[in-house]
């Protein structure tokens, strides 16, 4: 595994780019990107992992004056000081690391005593493997919807000139309580863009990013454990390094309310396990597909470095939540296609009442404090306050897979 480079891999296989996606963007905004960075104080929440840290990485070329970065993971804040310690990247004389969870007292003290210009929040339950019963749901719900009203509340306290919190292409026509906590989390940061600057993104998956099944490749070859995926569900994927950079532009150049994406054609669309098969030739090994999981395994125990094959086990997707397809936006919403080189905006979208967001808020309090909830009223609350929300139930988790 020495030999093999991630970074490069994403290149070759998957986004077939030998550059950034968004470069031309950044280059044509070059000097608002200065004039917005350089000099400010940077909050970053959720900062340790792939794409708050691709954030970090992002600005920091353009010498903010301070940077705080707050995630509830101790592991990962030290990576995270470690890479940006071990290359050549500037990094600001005030730069601190806080291991707490941004729904809690001890964040809002030390947000009240900063007086930032940035602050961009990547904390996020952004699995569809957590939905699993309404306490799974709710624990989401909670990180994904009722910890962003609770930094918009911080944040209206001192005005900060960007507030950004990322969403997911998920969040377009959900099928699943991820995605649609996600929408939920959208209508209320548009419910106070008339309040503070504020703006979105909705994305491709990551490749290779924390807890991802492209990450779990490297962990299941290391542990000599067989690769397992999908092969009848396509996904848009950036890197890890585009998905810093969009987050960047979408927070310092987008208006309030606006929802960026990235202009990918459905030509660039791939199959995990068409990944899978490129990733074991990048390592000289050929897939050996197996018919079942217990078949996979019982061959990996087996196997000997001294093999050329290595086993897989694709299958038909048959888990809640899971849709064949991605996209970013609907019929319904007004898109700019021409403002940017490689990314899309969603613009004038509706801008639900203080008092709707409390009261949907106040709803879902209500529906999980109650001894009778249970997954399905959780989702059919959704469905109420999500027209659009076709919830996808199979009785199956993805927890039920390898």
């Amino acid at each position: 595994m020495l030999n093999f480079r991630i970074d490069e891999f994403i290149k070759k296989y998957i986004t077939k780019r030998p550059s950034s996606y968004f470069l031309n963007d950044i280059e044509s905004n070059r000097i608002k990107l200065s004039s917005e960075i350089k000099g400010k104080k940077i909050l970053v929440i959720g900062g340790a992992g792939t794409i708050g840290s691709s954030f970090v990485k992002a600005v920091l070329p353009f010498e903010p004056k301070s940077l705080v970065v707050v995630d509830y993971s101790e592991n990962g804040l030290t990576e995270l000081t470690r890479d940006l310690r071990s290359q050549d990247i500037f990094i600001p004389t005030e730069y601190i690391t806080y291991p707490f969870d941004f729904g809690g007292d001890v964040f809002a003290k030390m947000f009240r005593k900063k007086d930032f210009d940035i602050v961009a929040c990547f904390a996020a339950h952004k699995h569809v493997r957590s939905e699993k019963d309404h306490l799974a749901i709710e624990a989401m719900v909670n990180n994904n919807v009722f910890n962003t009203k609770r930094l918009i509340d911080l944040a209206l306290e001192s005005k900060p000139k960007h507030f950004f919190s990322v969403s997911t292409d998920k969040a377009a026509n959900p099928v699943n309580v991820m995605g649609g906590s996600k929408k939920l989390m959208e209508k209320v940061l548009m419910a106070y863009s008339n309040d503070l600057k504020i703006c979105t993104a909705r994305f491709a998956n990551v490749a290779f990013s924390n807890g991802s099944l492209l990450a779990g490749f490297v962990e299941r070859i290391m542990k000599r454990q067989p690769l397992s995926s999908p092969n009848d569900v396509k996904r848009y994927f950036v890197s890890p390094e585009e998905s810093g950079q969009l987050c960047m532009l979408a927070c310092l150049l987008g208006d309030s309310s606006d929802i960026f994406f990235p202009k990918l054609e459905e030509s660039q669309m791939m199959t995990f396990s068409d990944i899978a098969v490129s990733f074991l030739a990048e390592l000289g090994l050929e897939a050996e597909q197996c018919s079942s999981e217990k078949e996979a395994k019982e061959k990996a125990a087996n196997w000997n470095s001294s093999s050329k094959t290595y086993p897989v086990y694709f299958f038909a997707t048959d888990t809640s939540g899971e849709k064949s397809f991605e996209e970013f936006y609907t019929k319904s919403d007004v898109v700019d296609l021409s403002s940017y080189s490689a990314l899309g905006v969603v613009k004038d979208s509706e801008v639900p009442s203080h008092d709707d967001i409390e009261e949907t808020l106040k709803e879902f309090t209500t529906l999980f404090d109650s001894e009778s909830v249970d997954k399905a009223k959780v989702v059919s609350l959704i469905s109420k306050y999500l027209p659009d929300f076709n919830h996808i139930e199979t009785g199956k988790s993805l927890d039920q897979k390898m």
